[in-house]
């Protein structure tokens, strides 16, 4: 029962939160949709041409998604930190597991406004072109892979905050990092090997968004495809991320306590 309770209000606490930002959502809601239609007009010299709209809208969408779900959970574990809300949680009998899992589940519920505005605008100009945003139930599969391999991402870099407070930096160079080198704009098969290699064993959404590609492109079903690493790597990296970010916090988490710095930044 306690466990339910908490996680329900780490969840209802991150909604409210976004309640609370709604000016801030708004204004995101606004520059991504721009960001990925500048992204198209510079890719295609200028011109939305329409075979990059949709090539470019699934990467984005995914890109968007996992800078939103990782940025609000790791600010608000660093937020915490400093004000020592966080220290005093585990003076309580709320198991932190109950803590981190609400924050994950809130988390993702927040960076949806922002994913489906993009989402929205590629649909949009897509149409504008004479086109049909393509719709398949099988890309359930890959958007659930997505948003499980980056909760994992965020299990880490959370866990890397408790210890050493002040790596806001690898936040934003890890975004950055998957935009250029993750599959979201350029397809992996056209970027070196290695990179390609690292991209598809470490990157979140990277198998997620060559799936996506696959079957809203290509046609193909979950069982063939031809991209990547197929349907199994889809399926297990998702969850090796999780546990390896499980692993990872719990780690951290417990040498944060062992040295008594959880309120201190």
């Amino acid at each position: 029962m306690t466990f339910a309770r908490g996680f329900a209000a780490e969840v209802r606490k991150g909604l409210l939160n976004l309640a609370a930002g709604w000016r801030e959502v708004l204004i995101q809601m606004i520059t991504f949709p721009l960001f990925y239609l500048l992204i198209v007009l510079f890719m295609g010299r200028g011109q939305l041409r329409a075979e990059l709209l949709l090539p470019v809208l699934l990467g984005m969408v995914a890109l968007t998604f996992i800078h939103e779900q990782v940025n609000r959970v790791f600010w608000g574990y660093l937020g915490d930190i400093q004000s020592g809300v966080l220290e005093q949680t585990y003076l309580t009998p709320l198991p932190s597991a109950a803590l981190i899992l609400g924050r994950q589940v809130a988390a993702a519920i927040s960076a949806l406004p922002t994913a489906l505005a993009v989402l929205a605008t590629g649909a949009t100009a897509i149409a504008v072109q004479g086109g049909q945003l393509p719709v398949d139930v099988q890309v359930i599969v890959p958007l659930a892979a997505i948003v499980l391999g980056t909760c994992g991402l965020a299990l880490i870099l959370c866990g890397l905050t408790l210890v050493f407070k002040r790596i806001e930096i690898i936040t934003q160079l890890s975004v950055a990092v998957y935009a250029i080198a993750g599959g979201t704009l350029v397809p992996l098969a056209a970027m070196p090997d290695p990179v390609a290699f690292i991209s598809r064993l470490v990157v979140p959404i990277a198998p997620g968004i060559e799936a996506m590609r696959d079957i809203l492109l290509g046609g193909h079903s979950l069982a063939a495809l031809p991209s990547g690493w197929g349907l199994g790597w889809l399926l297990v990296q998702p969850l090796l991320l999780t546990a390896a970010g499980a692993v990872a916090f719990n780690r951290l988490e417990h040498l944060a306590r062992h040295r008594g710095t959880l309120g201190r930044y």
